[in-house]
């Protein structure tokens, strides 16, 4: 009978295999968050005012500020799930934030940065992302030279 293990706590290493590596812990940056969430104010302020201005509203500062302050609720609403968030890169896989799920490093077809955030596809068409990181260009570089060298461990057996 097969256990799956109970998922890691955000601070703690997860469950690896024997022989597995942790390389990386890939988390959410404060200051990304926040900047991620102000600059997403800033638009709803935008795209909001617009509309009210299109539509002949004279309450377009209003609605524009409730705009900010309804993205900024969120914000705060969503921060502590947000950093709470890990991924963690081993030398084999990337294994979710739920410690339950991962993506097989040759299972991965693409990364890339996706408006500061990162994307892994996988293959057979899977999408995740890895938000608000503070330095998503290092992030894709990790996943990429991680999945070269376990490449080239496969074709060497």
């Amino acid at each position: 009978m097969t256990t799956i293990p109970e998922p890691s706590a955000p601070d703690t290493a997860p469950n690896l295999e024997p022989g597995e590596k942790l390389l990386a812990r890939l988390s959410a940056d404060k200051g990304r968050y926040w900047r991620d969430h102000g600059v997403l104010a800033l638009v709803g302020m935008a795209v909001i005012g617009v509309v009210l201005w299109l539509m002949g509203s004279e309450h377009v500062a209003i609605g524009s500020l409730g705009a900010v302050l309804a993205l900024g609720v969120r914000g705060a609403y969503l921060y502590s799930e947000q950093m709470k968030a890990a991924w963690h890169l081993t030398d084999r896989r990337i294994i979710l934030p739920d410690g339950k799920r991962s993506v097989m490093l040759l299972e991965i077809d693409t990364v890339r940065r996706l408006m500061g955030d990162m994307q892994v596809i996988t293959r057979s068409g899977d999408k995740h992302l890895i938000k608000h990181l503070a330095d998503t260009e290092s992030a894709v570089r990790q996943i990429e030279e991680a999945k070269g060298r376990r490449a080239k461990r496969a074709q060497r057996k």
